[in-house]
């Protein structure tokens, strides 16, 4: 079997993976959710769900540096990886040790596709096509409950030192559009860096978003902000639901439900 990821490589495999080494967290608890537990032999550091993975699965180091010798000690068969969190360099170094396959999610339609492609991969067709159904499901229901809801113009910050916020061409943008929250960096493409004195004359947001990762802000790193632009409201939100693109789409729609009765309490 021939197929593309989404970087357009050629991944051949004349059999179904079963030493499946995933180095995307959010594609980890894809896999254990369509029935691959058994199958998954090694994991990275942040492959945080499920939680008693971290105790009986090989970590074999994060996302941007692994440790080869160990990944190649598991002789896996298939090699989860994703655009946005490993290296090319990286890549190239994996496919020396087994079939990689390239994830480039950027919105919740690819995510969906990726979830169905993934299935029929790894021999887990019907599984993968019911879970699309159900976040279908609950996607469909989150659209009746925001349809009147007005747009909030927001900005989405992703780390610090330097200070970066979400822009277009990124999945947690496409969550914004998702949540009727007006991404004021929009036109700037992936996550620009920010100078946050000046933040009313960079779209003027009302609100900011405060994420749990990549970098876990905290309430002093808030205040930092907000002592430069006074007037505008801060949430922290959960960045699991805002950036992975696995079966946690499952859960979002009710945690993004919750975080809109909040965003309606403050504004």
């Amino acid at each position: 079997m021939a197929f593309k990821d989404h970087l357009n490589r050629t991944v051949t495999l004349d059999y179904q993976p079963q030493h499946i080494i995933s180095l995307v967290p959010s594609l980890t608890e894809l896999l254990h959710d369509l029935g691959l537990e058994k199958r998954i032999v090694g994991i990275t550091q942040f492959c945080v769900h499920p939680y008693h993975y971290k105790s009986v699965k090989t970590i074999v180091g994060g996302t941007k540096k692994v440790k080869m010798e160990v990944i190649q000690s598991l002789n896996p068969d298939f090699i989860l990886c994703s655009k946005e969190e490993n290296t090319p360099e990286m890549v190239l170094e994996l496919e020396k040790i087994a079939p990689v396959f390239v994830s480039d999610v950027a919105d919740f339609q690819s995510a969906l596709k990726l979830i169905k492609e993934l299935g029929e991969i790894l021999g887990k067709r019907i599984e993968s096509e019911n879970l699309v159904q159900k976040i279908e499901l609950k996607y469909n229901d989150f659209q009746i409950f925001i349809k009147d809801k007005r747009q909030v113009k927001t900005a989405y910050f992703i780390w610090k030192n330097p200070w970066m916020v979400a822009g277009n061409g990124t999945f947690i943008h496409d969550m914004m559009r998702i949540n009727q929250l007006e991404n004021v960096f929009a036109k700037k493409e992936r996550y620009p860096e920010i100078n946050i004195k000046y933040l009313n004359l960079q779209g003027n947001p009302e609100l900011l978003l405060f994420c749990s990762e990549p970098y876990h802000f905290k309430e002093e790193d808030a205040f930092e902000v907000l002592r430069e632009n006074e007037k505008i409201l801060s949430i922290f939100v959960d960045g699991q639901y805002f950036s992975w693109y696995g079966s946690r789409l499952l859960k979002a729609f009710d945690y993004f439900k919750v975080l809109q009765e909040k965003i309606v309490s403050y504004t």
